[in-house]
């Protein structure tokens, strides 16, 4: 058990069983992404862990770049994506995959996809540590997913309460009263 600021968070998912999912989702992006030169676009500040995690398993050649948009104040979603740190670099003509920490609502995936499909990529896909099929507000497509779990608030592994509790290896759920 952990407490965050008013809030205490159980177990939920081991760091063991996170390693062996994003070694899988490596195995299929690796697969899929042999012989290309993809721009993986690791979104801030969630996805750093994961995105850390799954480029040392890519066998492919690929370059990575930061970007940081936010749509939550607290535990609940605004509704807007506000974007924070744009991609700097030329995507024409190129394959991107965005590495998202987690996906919920959806917006943010659904605000970003049309904004790299106008500037003339070749591809885009999303792979996913975490998917909450349950709370999509969206259509969606998502190749790689690493994790479907319940509508749960959780934190760890990069995800975070009001900024506090993305350094646990492992991911907790917050405990319901």
């Amino acid at each position: 058990m952990i407490t965050i600021k008013d809030k205490q968070f159980e177990p939920f998912i081991h760091h063991t069983q996170i390693e062996e999912r994003v070694e899988k989702l490596a195995e299929k992006l690796n697969k899929d992404y042999q012989g290309k030169n993809p721009i993986l676009i690791a979104i801030l500040n969630g996805a750093f862990m994961f995105a850390a995690d799954l480029v040392r398993k890519l066998t492919f050649d690929h370059e990575i770049q930061f970007a940081k948009f936010s749509s939550y104040e607290g535990m609940d979603t605004t509704g807007k994506v506000k974007e924070l740190i744009g991609v700097s670099i030329d995507v024409k003509d190129r394959d991107i995959i965005i590495v998202e920490d987690i996906i919920d609502t959806g917006t943010t995936m659904h605000s970003l996809i049309p904004k790299f499909i106008e500037k003339g990529v070749r591809s885009v896909e999303i792979a996913t540590l975490l998917m909450k099929p349950g709370k999509l507000r969206v259509p969606l497509q998502v190749k790689y997913c690493a994790m479907e779990i319940p509508n749960e608030f959780i934190v760890g592994y990069g995800l975070d309460y009001d900024g506090l509790g993305r350094n646990y290896k492992s991911i907790y759920v917050v405990k319901e009263s």
